[in-house]
């Protein structure tokens, strides 16, 4: 159907990348032959286990932790959008298998040798070694077997929505009309009649007060309350109550005083010739001859150095200050370019040093010594982290027993707060939607507080983690059940609602007569604001609603009147001038085309499998998303 042994670059790098990374190397057996009913989903009859989705999960960490670096925090696997797209795209690894199957796609046995055997993880000097590729795989815990029914699957997927995926063609013709409107250019002026100028003329009648108050139940009904007593036993309140000794404090900046101070700093500048790891060998080897080039330069004239970096660097965060990096400690760049900087002399030009960022050129230009302190230079965060120590032995010790104690006595708080030294508080009304910080704003929390449990048997909460070391348990004092008032007690907030409808009501009128004056070619006194000149790229502030009434007409007469109604009242709309967009050249037409056979493909591609989903029975079982 498609020549993939001459197009699977693709499929080369998705591989490339399945033997870079350990983690996705779980055996598809793993998942056969298992009669448990720890599954999460069944996808067209077969089910996607929990171990696999949990490995699933963690490859979607360290993906993450490699993207985002410092900024990943394992907290956002708890998310449960991600954790749902997670389990989606093993539904659909499943779906496309079997539609595979149904269209009676197949893959070659010599088009799979051909793609295993081009992978530069399983050569040796430049050729396939089948010692290398069996090694590999089991140093990763799978067998060939496996391996290759996992590419065999890879390729068969890669032939059912490559077609779509190359899709989307678009002529340059359209590009061209699809640029223009985006870059045309229409002047503007408005003016805005607004309700406020009707406002005082409103007088609501009690039929429309009672139709308002009639049609708007849910908007004014009270929603359940309940106001509660609650203990909280919190890690930071108890390092607060806590004293260091000198002796203390002495002990714990010995053995930790390499945690002090301001360590070693160095500062240098580079020149970066860009080599990604999912460069080509040629494109490697094109980038190192460059940087060689370069470097002979520079060790001619090191004096050109910054120049150099300026005009050849493809660093786009340091090139234009001259490669400069600033001062640095250890820990703060990749492993390769650190150990080298920290092996330097000042004014010393490195070799070249290869990062997964490609081939950088260094010149350390400054040390900064470490600077040591003394134990009174830091005794307030010594003091501190001896604080924190003690408090958490403490508070370990005390969390169990206070959960246990608020669960086994439940008629009362008291026992717990007698036992643990804890103050008894109370708090203001509170509704299941929103509390007083910081603690009535936890879901779980107030889910616990509005249960069945906590208000009908009158018992307390569980103790509650809201905040990592912070424990919360909670007793309803009072309970107040969802109420709607009455009419006459809504009746002037009710008259103000109505009044403002009625007036934004009339300021559409009065703009739309204005309009058709205007339309009309009617002499009309308007006092319109500047003017402004908007397109669809740059709305200066208008909204899309304003934005279309301003598009929409083709303006064979101007100036020409348009105008926009909604709550805020009417805006009357005056285009003076349209500003045809300068031709794009050639290359900026081509982009944008490519951009736009982007987009369609996409589009394509997300209807096809929008399509396969419906096609198979599908069964999700979204209790099971849930951290464990």
């Amino acid at each position: 159907m498609f020549d993939f042994v001459h197009k699977k670059k693709r499929i080369v790098q998705a591989i490339l990348a399945l033997a870079a990374l350990p983690f996705l190397f779980w055996g598809i057996e793993s998942y056969q032959g298992r009669d448990g009913e720890d599954y999460l989903a069944l996808a067209a009859g077969e089910k996607i286990h929990r171990q696999e989705f949990d490995q699933a999960l963690r490859s979607q960490q360290e993906r993450m932790r490699a993207t985002m670096g410092e900024n990943f925090n394992d907290a956002m696997l708890d998310n449960p959008e991600l954790r749902s797209a997670v389990l989606e795209g093993l539904v659909q690894q499943r779906l496309l298998r079997q539609e595979a199957a149904r269209v009676g796609l197949a893959v070659p046995d010599s088009q799979l040798i051909q793609v295993i055997q081009d992978i530069s993880a399983f050569q040796q000097d430049g050729k396939f070694s089948k010692q290398r590729y069996e090694e590999l795989l089991r140093d990763q815990g799978m067998n060939p077997r496996t391996f290759e029914a996992r590419v065999r699957q890879e390729l068969e997927r890669e032939q059912l929505i490559g077609a779509y995926s190359a899709s989307g063609l678009v002529p340059l013709v359209v590009a061209e009309r699809v640029m223009r409107l985006g870059d045309e250019k229409r002047e503007v002026s408005l003016v805005q009649i607004r309700p406020e100028q009707f406002l005082s003329q409103m007088k609501p009648d009690d039929a429309a007060i009672k139709s308002y108050y009639d049609r708007h139940q849910a908007e004014f009904q009270l929603p359940e309350q309940v106001r509660v007593e609650y203990l909280v036993l919190s890690l930071e309140d108890l390092t607060k109550q806590l004293e260091v000794s000198a002796d203390e404090a002495s002990t714990y900046f010995d053995e930790h005083r390499d945690e002090f101070g301001q360590p070693e700093e160095r500062r240098a500048s580079h020149i970066l010739i860009t080599a990604p790891a999912t460069a080509s060998g040629e494109e490697k080897a094109a980038a190192r001859a460059k940087a060689e080039q370069l470097l002979a330069q520079i060790r001619q004239a090191p004096e050109s150095f910054a120049e150099l970096a300026k005009r050849h660097s493809q660093d786009p965060g340091s090139a234009a200050s001259g490669g400069d990096l600033g001062f640095f400690s250890r820990n703060m760049m990749v492993k390769a370019f650190e150990d080298a900087v920290f092996q330097m002399k000042p004014e010393e030009i490195s070799s070249l040093v290869e990062t997964d960022h490609g081939f950088h050129i260094i010149k350390l230009t400054a040390i900064k010594p470490a600077k040591l302190v003394t134990l009174e230079d830091v005794k307030s965060q010594v003091e501190q982290e001896v604080k924190k120590q003690k408090a958490g032995k403490i508070f370990n010790e005390m969390a169990e027993g206070f959960s246990n104690m608020v669960y086994e006595q439940s008629d009362s708080l008291q026992p717990a707060a007698e036992k643990f030294s804890l103050p008894l508080r109370q708090s203001d009304w509170i509704d299941r939607n929103a509390g007083e910080p910081p603690y009535f704003t936890n879901a779980r929390l107030l889910q616990a507080i509005f249960s069945e449990d906590a208000i009908k048997n009158e018992r307390n909460t569980e103790a509650i983690e809201i905040t990592p070391n912070t424990l919360v348990s909670a007793r309803v004092l009072e309970h107040r059940p969802a109420t709607m008032p009455s009419l006459t007690a809504l009746k002037d907030r009710i008259t103000g609602l109505v009044a403002r409808q009625q007036a934004a009501e009339a300021a559409i009128k009065a703009g739309r007569e204005k309009l058709a004056q205007l339309q009309e070619g009617k002499v009309e006194t308007v006092t319109w604001d500047a003017p402004r000149q908007v397109s669809r790229k740059d709305p200066q502030g208008l909204d899309n609603e304003m934005l279309r009434a301003i598009f929409k007409a083709e303006a064979t007469k101007l100036p020409f009147y348009t105008g926009v109604g909604n709550s805020q009242g009417f805006t009357l709309i005056r285009v003076g001038r349209i500003i045809e967009p300068a031709p794009a050249d050639a290359s900026e037409r081509k982009m944008f085309a490519r951009q736009l056979q982007q987009v369609l493909a996409q589009e394509e591609l997300t209807s096809y499998l929008a399509g396969v989903r419906k096609r198979y029975d599908v069964t999700v079982r979204n209790e099971g998303l849930e951290k464990k």
